[in-house]
């Protein structure tokens, strides 16, 4: 199976599904043998906003300006000087427009029809995403409030069995690196937790949010009906905004968390009784 090759060759480990242990073995079992029909909503970075509608959220969405089924669709002159585009089912086509009206840049632009195309999480198993319907979306960009992140400060919350229990923290995103931080539901840091290295560097440590505890409550909302699902969220002077739900962080196969945290949040995620074949 394709899966257990890549699990193999970037892990250096073999992939068990028949006695998933590990926080990335027990993502590939979610994804591979139980029902990902509710995933699908909720990894669509557009229809997830009528689940966070339903469960009482809506006053954490980020504004919506668009919803569009090709570029040629886009009216730039109908949207503001500054918006962030992206696709609903993609990963790492998030683009940041700042006063920019220019025959380039609806060039530019053009990519997202190529991107509307590709099956994204084909490698990973992730038959969720392959159910998605692809468009493109244009938020409200949000102005990033930090003197400790060149970007906007990234909460990553970690649910387990529909419980928060660890906050993944990210700040100055490029291209190139990112300063990352695992912090416990109590704000402790956990260093011995991350391996670090040039891309995924050690971030310095930050205060936590004031508004930390709803934000922990509004994760908690959110991840309930799931087994295991990472909640993202940004939390601008004092205002928390939905980010997206993830339930297949890097595929399945992270590699900037130590094996004792694989350990400790695999042992966490309790699994659904399933049906399922013996073999391994």
């Amino acid at each position: 199976m394709w899966m257990r090759l890549r699990y193999l060759i970037r892990l250096k480990k073999s992939l068990s599904l028949k006695h998933p242990q590990t926080l990335n073995e027990k993502i590939l079992f979610l994804s591979l043998r139980s029902d990902t029909s509710l995933w699908t909503v909720c990894a669509d970075k557009y229809a997830v906003r009528d689940y966070v509608r339903d469960v009482g959220l809506s006053n954490i969405l980020i504004p919506l300006l668009g919803k569009y089924d090709s570029v040629d669709e886009i009216c730039l002159d109908d949207l503001p000087d500054e918006f962030v585009i992206k696709t609903n089912h993609g990963c790492g086509d998030v683009r940041v427009i700042k006063n920019e009206r220019s025959e380039k840049l609806k060039q530019e632009l053009q990519v997202y029809d190529r991107i509307l195309k590709e099956k994204y999480g084909i490698l990973e198993g992730g038959l969720h995403y392959q159910r998605i319907k692809p468009c493109i979306i244009v938020e409200k960009k949000l102005e990033n409030d930090s003197d400790k992140s060149s970007s906007l400060i990234d909460y990553k919350i970690w649910c387990f069995n529909g419980k928060p229990e660890f906050i993944f923290v990210i700040l100055n995103r490029t291209k190139k690196h990112m300063d990352i931080m695992l912090y416990d539901k109590d704000w402790n840091p956990h260093p011995e937790y991350c391996k670090f290295d040039d891309h995924y560097r050690q971030a310095e440590l930050i205060d936590p949010p004031q508004n930390l505890k709803e934000m922990l409550d509004y994760a908690e909302i959110l991840a309930c009906p799931f087994p295991e699902v990472r909640a993202d969220f940004y939390n601008i002077k004092g205002k928390i905004y939905f980010g997206e739900l993830t339930f297949t962080s890097l595929g399945g196969l992270m590699t900037y968390f130590s094996d004792d945290f694989q350990d400790l949040a695999g042992s966490m995620i309790k699994l659904p009784v399933l049906h399922t074949s013996n073999t391994d």
